[in-house]
C-alpha cells in the first residue's frame, strides 16, 4: 500500500475489492442509465443488494461525467457514489480525458457535500470502457491532487481519505507509477 499526506488529506493506492472496504462511500463506474450490471457495478448489486439498484433506477439516467449518490445497502460502505466514465473510442481522446476527469471530481465534490472522511475510487473506464490504464491513472491521480489542492482548507483538521483500489497487480502497478510522478511534481 502507498499512501501520501496533503495536508487534512491521505491519498493511498490499495489492491484488492473495492466492495469490501470499510469508508463512508465508495464509487461505482457505472453506466448513464445507472444498471448494476458486471465489473465494480455487478460486484456492487452482488454484496449490496437489490436496495441500490432500486435507489439508481429513480436517479437514472444520468450523462457522462456525473455522478449521483445511493446508499450503501448491505456493503461496509455508508454510500455508493455513481461516476459514469466515457467509453473510450466513443469520443476523441481529448475529450475522453476531459470527461473522465469529470466523473472523478464529480465523485470527489461528495466529500464537501456529504461531510465524507473516507471514500474509495476504482479505475473508472479502464475496463469495459477501453479507457488506456496509464492514461487513465494519469488523469485519475492529476484530478485527486487537484482536489485535494483546491479544498484544502486551513482552518479545518477533520481527516480525509482517498483511495484508489485498484483490483489486480497490473493496474496497482501503473496507478503507483502515476502517483510517484504527481508526488514527484509537487517537490
Amino acid at each position: 500500500m502507498m499512501k501520501h499526506q496533503l495536508g487534512r488529506f491521505t491519498i493511498e493506492l490499495a489492491k484488492g475489492d473495492i466492495t469490501g472496504l470499510r469508508v463512508d462511500a465508495i464509487v461505482n463506474a457505472a453506466n448513464t442509465q445507472l444498471i448494476l450490471g458486471s465489473g465494480v457495478a455487478g460486484a456492487i448489486r452482488q454484496r449490496g443488494g437489490p436496495s441500490i439498484q432500486m435507489e439508481c433506477n429513480k436517479l437514472a439516467p444520468i450523462n457522462t461525467g456525473e455522478a449521483v449518490i445511493t446508499g450503501g445497502g448491505s456493503l461496509l460502505a455508508s454510500f455508493v457514489l455513481h461516476a459514469v466514465g466515457p467509453i473510450y473510442h466513443q469520443y476523441e481522446p481529448h475529450k475522453a480525458e476531459e470527461l473522465l476527469e469529470d466523473a472523478v471530481l464529480n465523485s470527489l465534490n461528495f466529500i464537501r457535500l456529504n461531510e465524507l472522511k473516507s471514500i474509495a475510487l476504482p479505475a473508472i473506464s479502464a475496463g469495459v470502457y477501453g479507457f488506456p490504464a496509464k492514461k487513465c491513472a494519469e488523469i485519475m491521480m492529476s484530478a485527486c491532487f487537484k482536489y485535494i489542492e483546491k479544498y484544502s482548507d486551513p482552518d479545518s483538521d477533520t481527516p480525509v481519505k482517498i483511495i484508489l483500489c485498484l483490483y489486480d497487480q497490473n493496474m496497482y502497478d501503473i496507478f503507483q507509477k502515476a502517483f510517484e510522478w504527481e508526488i514527484e511534481k509537487r517537490k
